[in-house]
């Protein structure tokens, strides 16, 4: 980070606000970039507890960021993830090099490391900013993130079930692989037995199926990435390759946060939730 002194006007990708505001930064973020907004009006879930009323929306979705709003916020800091070398989440590649002449700018790598990894490096980074990690709120937000991790690694470790990170399109079917996502990789190190799929796409993120292979890989739980973006079961129930899945006609599908926020606030109830989701599953591949 090279801005001069402590910044004061912040402008973060959504999912990295809302990071730093359960680390305890929030007056300082004036605009953001990302999903923060529904249809409805009413915040993403990726906003977490950061008031998308008070910020300035630079953009809504991915390839969306206003430049000309961003220069009017007079920004001294610009805050995003990297989950590919080089590649800034949410700043579109043609206008990237403009936005940042404006401002400096601090990527937190969130690719090919554990959770803790990032989370740790924005807790830093709130620090810096002038964040106190030793308040109430934040170490009982690490408590809990501790004992979910705990409460993980015994159920994965009790009940040893085959789990697929997906997420569906129209035209595909995507196997994450929990080798590069940093959420799955460290669920991995808890004991949770994923689907590895080996033949995986440029980037190393997933491999694409079409639906009539998405039968591939055997698993007793399919986490279903949450996004908009991504199909859910009610717009997958039409799908015959969809309903036949074994984990599907159980009933044992869980949501699955593919772009998780990095913070012990954030990523606790994922924990939690996979834990009930392998605790109540049995065995059905």
């Amino acid at each position: 980070m090279t801005a001069p002194g402590v910044p004061s006007r912040v402008v973060a990708f959504t999912g990295t606000a809302a990071a730093l505001v359960d680390f305890g930064i929030d007056k300082q973020i004036v605009g953001v970039f990302g999903e923060t907004k529904r249809g409805d009006g009413k915040p993403d879930p990726q906003a977490g507890d950061l008031d998308v009323n008070r910020v300035t929306i630079l953009g809504n979705v991915w390839g969306e960021f206003n430049i000309e709003k961003y220069a009017a916020l007079r920004p001294d800091l610009l805050v995003t993830h990297m989950y590919d070398p080089g590649q800034l989440w949410y700043v579109p590649d043609e206008s990237k090099s403009k936005i940042l002449q404006l401002a400096p700018s601090v990527t937190i790598s969130t690719g090919r490391v554990p959770l803790t990894t990032p989370i740790e490096r924005y807790a830093e980074l709130a620090a810096s900013l002038g964040a106190d990690l030793k308040a109430k709120k934040v170490t009982d937000a690490k408590a809990r993130f501790e004992a979910a991790s705990a409460a993980l690694h015994q159920a994965a470790t009790s009940n040893r079930i085959k789990v697929m990170a997906a997420s569906g399109s129209p035209d595909l079917f995507y196997v994450s692989s929990p080798e590069v996502s940093t959420d799955l990789m460290y669920f991995a190190r808890l004991g949770v037995d994923f689907v590895v799929p080996p033949k995986l796409d440029p980037g190393g993120y997933f491999q694409s199926l079409s639906w009539e292979n998405a039968g591939s890989y055997a698993a007793d739980v399919i986490l279903l990435d949450n996004r908009d973006s991504a199909l859910q079961p009610k717009d997958l129930a039409a799908k015959p390759a969809w309903t036949r899945l074994p984990a599907v006609k159980a009933n044992q599908v869980a949501p699955w946060s593919a772009v998780p926020r990095f913070s012990y606030a954030g990523a606790a109830p994922l924990l939690e939730d996979l834990a009930r989701a392998i605790t109540n599953a049995r065995k059905v591949s």
